[in-house]
């Protein structure tokens, strides 16, 4: 099928590559020009702006899908190319966005007769090998037209129409608030691991769990081999970014009334690595030494 491909990064990029060689016609734009050019020489058709990528499209409905940052540029990229779309054409959200944006934007673009799918995207820089988990909320229709793409983009059973305008990305974010705390989890298991008396080798141990133990995954297969690139990871900092959906899921248990302890702890030791120095602790640590007499330590020893 025609696909139009708006968004190069390393996920657009990726899929561009694996939907050509699905044998798929691809156009694409990127607001790097030599990304662009990369995505030609792989085979696919350039464009120098999103209306033109509408534009070179054919079919009767066409589709184009968006990998650029939630929030504004999802907005921005909806506004260039509307005016170059027509009655059932089809705008799939790819990219992390929060699903009360997609719904708003789903409801408004209903309107103009244009059909709108959250496709929640995992798979990160091995989905061009393995594939891509497709989590996609819309209509049952608008599904179907572009279920080609979705079939070759994911593995086996890989994709699925999970609900309306919203849900894909829904589910996405609830996914990858299980990530928050599987991650958490095995860094926890490990430092205690690396700090314990009897020199365990830390690659060994992963490689260990991923062969038949009830916590093997792709997550701990991916710790095995940091590990053996870096045995003690002396190389990393441990800072911890997060890219917002551990704070939409918070957000929903808030909402939603359900206790998320896990998810909210693990988002909570996130913001912990990211400081240079804490200040909750030293309100502890004086307060230790205004109530009990406590030593502190200076904070410049060298004084």
């Amino acid at each position: 099928m025609d696909i139009g491909m708006v968004g190069l990064g390393r996920m657009g990029a990726n899929m561009t590559k694996r939907l050509l060689e699905g044998g798929h016609r691809v156009v694409v734009t990127d607001l790097n020009p030599a990304a662009v050019e990369e995505a030609v020489r792989n085979g696919a058709t350039g464009a120098a702006s999103v209306a033109e990528v509408a534009n070179l499209l054919s079919g009767e409905r066409r589709a184009i899908w968006m990998m650029v940052p939630s929030g504004a540029p999802v907005d921005a990229t909806i506004d260039a190319v509307v005016p170059s779309l027509a009655k059932g054409d089809i705008l799939i959200d790819g990219g992390n966005s929060n699903y009360h944006d997609t719904m708003r934007r789903g409801e408004a673009l209903k309107f103009q007769g244009i059909e709108y799918l959250d496709a929640g995207t995992s798979g990160g820089i091995w989905g061009l090998k393995e594939g891509f988990c497709l989590m996609v909320g819309g209509s049952a229709s608008a599904f179907a037209q572009v279920e080609p793409a979705l079939r070759t983009l994911a593995p086996e059973n890989g994709y699925a129409h999970v609900g309306p305008s919203g849900a894909g990305h829904f589910v996405k974010m609830i996914h990858n608030g299980i990530e928050y705390g599987m991650m958490a989890a095995y860094g926890e298991g490990f430092e205690l691991l690396a700090g314990s008396s009897f020199d365990i080798d830390l690659h060994q141990v992963s490689a260990l769990w991923n062969r038949g133990s009830v916590v093997r995954s792709w997550l701990l297969e991916l710790t095995e081999r940091a590990f053996e690139r870096d045995p003690r990871l002396g190389s990393i900092r441990g800072y911890v970014e997060d890219s917002g959906e551990g704070r939409w899921t918070v957000q929903e248990a808030i909402d939603q009334d359900v206790p998320a302890p896990i998810i909210t702890l693990s988002l909570m030791r996130r913001f912990a690595s990211r400081q240079q120095e804490s200040f909750s602790a030293k309100v502890q640590a004086a307060l230790r030494n205004e109530f009990g007499g406590h030593a502190v330590q200076d904070a410049d020893p060298g004084k």
